[in-house]
């Protein structure tokens, strides 16, 4: 792993932005080496790009009953508490939310809701294409959809798969960090780490000096790929509609191996 680590700092400390990158390049230069990239072009032809804001989501789904995370703000571990966060609420007071309360990471529709939410806005996934050049569409999941205020935080966690984050609408700050890092990013639960992305505290936790982040940030119409294994804290700068997938054409499923025992 310091081997790796080394090699990994020789890189210039940049997430590259590639137009339109072909399957093979993906595969190979990407995919296959761990390597984030984000990805321009790809989702030009998305009717979410043009359709997508507050008044549609409203008009298209207000009336249906949704689940958020919920109650944020009182739990300096809301992340690995998810569970205890859930709140079901109309689409359209939650919208509302989002509107009007300003920055705020007190509430957040994230992947974790996706079980309760699939059915209730369905129609909005008529507006999300999906990527044919790298993703399946074999799989019954089509996507997972992240809405939120400015100022939502999703904090350092690595995912247990490779995943694209397309965002359609707002603007989102990245920190990454390469998985062969992990010696110094002190791993406390699961795939969570308690260093805080706002504010790295190098007196509390010293080896974060010898872990690199790479900055970037994640506009309108740009797909991310995040390696599995990658750490990455995440910030919502202004109202923020983000769709993810896993469903690539490539073997995904580095779950079954992982540790059953996951607090370190």
């Amino acid at each position: 792993m310091d081997n790796q680590q080394r090699l990994n700092h020789l890189r210039k400390p940049e997430v590259p932005r590639c137009h339109k990158l072909s399957r093979n390049e993906f595969f190979e230069s990407y995919y296959t080496t761990g390597r984030p990239v984000i990805i321009t072009g790809m989702i030009d032809d998305w009717p979410a790009m043009s359709k997508w804001n507050l008044d549609y989501f409203r008009s298209r789904c207000g009336n249906r009953m949704v689940e958020v995370q919920f109650g944020r703000d009182t739990d300096a571990h809301y992340e690995i508490n998810k569970l205890a966060h859930r709140k079901t609420m109309s689409f359209g007071d939650y919208i509302d939310l989002v509107q009007n309360a300003g920055p705020s990471n007190d509430y957040y529709m994230t992947a974790y809701n996706e079980g309760c939410n699939r059915s209730a806005l369905a129609e909005l996934w008529h507006d999300v294409v999906q990527i044919p050049a790298y993703l399946s569409s074999e799989e019954s999941t089509q996507g997972f959809l992240w809405f939120g205020p400015a100022g939502t935080i999703t904090p350092f966690h690595h995912d247990l798969t490779n995943n694209f984050m397309a965002q359609v609408v707002g603007r989102k700050r990245l920190l990454l960090m390469s998985a062969c890092d992990i010696p110094n990013v002190y791993n406390h639960e699961h795939c969570f780490t308690h260093v805080d992305g706002r504010h790295v505290d190098v007196e509390r936790f010293p080896m974060m000096r010898d872990a690199r982040m790479v900055e970037c940030m994640l506009n309108p119409g740009e797909v991310l790929f995040l390696p599995v294994g990658c750490w990455h804290f995440v910030e919502g700068l202004e109202v923020s509609v983000t769709v993810s997938f896993t469903n690539f054409l490539w073997d995904n499923d580095y779950t079954a191996r992982y540790p059953k025992d996951t607090t370190f």
